[in-house]
């Protein structure tokens, strides 16, 4: 395991299962029922990102802390640093993730929590990811 900064939010607890390809790190913090609204922070160890996948009413990502990339299926990755805001559509297939020499980390805000489904699709291969952080 590479050494791990803690983020300005904290770190949180390993994320366990297929959807990232090393370690990444998620902490709540706030997922108030009464405001139908998630708002979490996630770390990303340097080259890590997530799969593919999309949020059926779209999802907000806050960048605090690191480099970062963001891509949408068949577009150009979009490169991500502290201060950035990245709006993500409904529908709209992408992944995020950090640069490979750059811890990353994010607050990501999924509005209308009660009807916004993430779909998981394929891992982004070692060749999407380093096309998509090759030409920054």
């Amino acid at each position: 395991m590479k050494e791990t900064n803690e983020p300005i939010m904290g770190l949180g607890n390993p994320i366990e299962g297929k959807n990232f390809t090393g370690e990444a790190w998620l902490k709540t913090l706030s997922a108030e029922p009464g405001f139908d609204c998630q708002v979490y922070n996630v770390t990303f160890a340097p080259g890590v990102r997530n799969s593919w996948h999309e949020h059926s009413v779209g999802q907000i990502l806050l960048c605090t802390e690191g480099v970062g990339y963001y891509q949408e299926k068949g577009k150009p990755a979009q490169r991500l640093k502290t201060g950035d805001v990245v709006n993500i559509p409904a529908n709209v297939t992408h992944w995020h993730g950090a640069a490979p020499d750059s811890q990353f980390t994010h607050i990501g805000i999924t509005p209308k929590a009660s009807e916004n489904e993430a779909q998981w699709f394929e891992p982004v291969t070692d060749v999407e990811y380093a096309e998509a952080v090759g030409s920054k």
